[in-house]
């Protein structure tokens, strides 16, 4: 029985032949494939129980029967053939086919051994079930290609306007610059919506513009802006742009005729321009957001193409229902980003050039699309004469931080101006009267002032002298490059009413030195230690040493920001030219308040 069973598992290939005994038989048996071998009287020598479950039988009930007996329906079968065929061969080969009387397709392979005649076979009646009914939706699919190419035409077509919807949306979102958006959506709706397409606008003073001009044929392009510039003019009153923009409704005219032509256009000239464009079809629909119509595109056919189709038709009007609302968004926002341009006009304006004094300033926002935040910086001269600058923090990057910042600033400067107290003092007052006032707002503040009575200036010496609530010192660079910092006792934040001192610090400002004042936002980083920062600012103000005033603020801008800025970053900085000298030239013009004299 072993030696019987060795020549079986000889078919099985070497890698998987198990150890020899009951676990070699264990591993037979126990096969999920099909296997049954004959031997040279055509009789079962061996069948697997996977092999018998197959063939609807057991394995004791064909155990030593003869094949043809208990299949006879398989002679004068592809499987007899396949038998034979390596039985007097010795090659190895296999078939696929119907098995009648168990209403099974099979696959079987065979192959020679000293044991038998090896079969390996599978029912594969489901996967020939599935490959049959695949054939027929093939042959169903052929029989109806004419209706499907139809409806791939139809499919590629509405997914080529769906793609249009989408695109219209990014190029109008993309830009706040409205005239180049409605120039993007001309030119996205040609060739597939029309020939060739006019997009309108009204501007708030009631003008009407053509900005959006497109057209398939390039050669048609310049007549095409021909005409577009002579049409505002001439339109009649029953032209389809002023008739859209009246009724807020679409104007369709599938065929145009010369009467439609003498309608629309006044003037000869005009129509002389429109002739060589020869439009047949025209489309106007209204740009309607929110209750306001504020424009118009208009898609216009040549004979060749004729009318709109109905779908061009219907992508069309959602087309413009989709621009006219993001081209309203967009206005909104460029009038949005107008007011803090203004806002920020009005709170960050020029510092005062005194003297020999040469100041520069920056500022960089770190809220995207909103050009100003709670950060500030302020220089001017007291009715003494002498130079206050100022520079704060206060809490937010956004329009209620620049509010806040506004009242802030206003304070210091009207109490600085009119008091003519040391920093200290400013500070003190202008915290008080954030209390008294109740404005909403914390900051961190430094008040500086660059003193000069008669017998200094006539020594060509300067005296800063400042005081810092809760702000960062500032930095002095000298003319040899040396970078100090200039330390003071720091009083806390403004807002909170301190009732305790706050104190000066007091330091010469050298001729040729530069003063640098600056928000933590131009140092600090996430995950950063303050120290390093202001190292890393240290050493690039140092290396910035030599240059001209606004290349120094560009470069330590440069190295310390980059491109991102994770914080609102304002910077002032002043350089102390020599005093008996005439103010260079790149310092630029003297600057002045009238109310305060010019030095003699």
């Amino acid at each position: 029985m072993t030696a019987r069973w060795g020549r079986v598992i000889g078919m099985i290939p070497s890698a998987a032949v198990p150890p020899p005994g009951d676990l070699l038989l264990q591993a037979v048996e126990g096969m999920d494939r099909p296997l049954f071998v004959l031997d040279e009287d055509w009789r079962f020598a061996y069948i697997n129980p996977a092999g018998a479950r197959v063939l609807d039988r057991t394995v004791h009930g064909l155990l030593g029967r003869h094949v043809w007996d208990e299949f006879p329906e398989a002679l004068g079968s592809p499987f007899e053939q396949l038998y034979r065929e390596v039985r007097d061969t010795g090659t190895t080969a296999g078939t696929e086919a119907w098995f009648g009387p168990l209403g099974k397709w099979f696959r079987a392979d065979a192959f020679l051994t000293d044991a038998g005649l090896v079969v390996t076979y599978d029912d594969v009646t489901e996967r020939r079930r599935i490959e049959e009914e695949r054939a027929a939706a093939v042959r169903s699919r052929e029989l109806a290609a004419n209706e499907a190419a139809r409806a791939a035409a139809d499919a590629e077509r509405a997914g080529r306007h769906l793609m249009l919807l989408g695109d219209i949306n990014l190029a109008m979102t993309s830009t706040l610059d409205v005239d180049e958006a409605v120039d993007r959506v001309a030119h996205l709706v040609v060739p597939l919506l029309a020939d060739w397409c006019l997009v309108s606008v009204v501007d708030p003073d009631g003008t009407r513009r053509d900005v959006g001009r497109a057209h398939g044929d390039p050669a048609q392009a310049e007549a095409m802006h021909r005409y577009a510039d002579a049409r505002v003019a001439t339109n009649l009153a029953g032209a389809p742009v002023p008739t859209a923009l009246r009724s807020s409704r679409p104007v369709i005219i599938p065929q145009l005729t010369d009467a439609h032509i003498e309608a629309m256009v006044a003037v000869p000239a005009a129509r002389e321009a429109l002739r060589p464009l020869r439009p047949a079809a025209v489309a106007t629909f209204p740009l309607v957001a929110r209750g306001e119509t504020f424009g118009a595109i208009t898609l216009v056919n040549g004979p060749g193409r004729g009318a709109h189709t109905a779908d061009e038709l219907r992508t069309a009007e959602i087309a413009s229902r989709r621009a006219a609302l993001a081209l309203d968004n967009a206005r909104l926002a460029l009038a949005n980003q107008q007011v803090a341009e203004r806002l920020q006009l009005s709170l960050l304006s020029p510092p005062v050039q005194p003297d020999t004094l040469e100041l520069a300033v920056r500022y960089r926002p770190a809220t995207r699309g909103v050009s100003i935040g709670g950060d500030w910086y302020d220089a001017f001269l007291q009715p003494d004469g002498d130079t206050v600058l100022v520079i704060g923090d206060v809490m937010g990057h956004d329009i209620e931080a620049a509010a806040a910042m506004g009242q802030v600033k206003t304070l210091v400067r009207g109490i600085a101006f009119d008091r003519l107290e040391d920093p200290a003092g400013v500070l003190r007052r202008v915290d008080h009267a954030l209390v008294g006032l109740a404005v909403p707002a914390m900051a961190t503040a430094l008040v500086c002032r660059i003193e000069q009575g008669e017998q200094e200036r006539s020594a060509g010496l300067r005296r800063l002298r400042w005081s810092t609530a809760g702000h960062p010192e500032p930095m002095l660079l000298l003319a040899d490059g040396t970078v100090r910092d200039l330390a003071a006792v720091v009083g806390p934040p403004l807002g909170i009413g301190w009732l305790g001192p706050r104190s000066d610090g007091v330091a010469e400002l050298p001729e040729g030195s530069t003063l640098l004042l600056f928000t933590d936002g131009l140092f600090e980083r996430r995950g950063v230690l303050l120290d390093e920062g202001r190292d890393r600012l240290r050493a690039a103000v140092g290396d910035a040493a030599g240059l001209p005033l606004d290349r120094l603020c560009d470069r330590v801008l440069g190295e310390m920001l980059g491109d991102g800025v994770e914080d609102d970053v304002a910077v002032l900085a002043v350089r102390a030219h020599p005093v008996h000298a005439d103010r260079p030239a790149e310092a630029g013009p003297e600057i002045l308040p009238p109310v305060v004299p010019h030095p003699a």
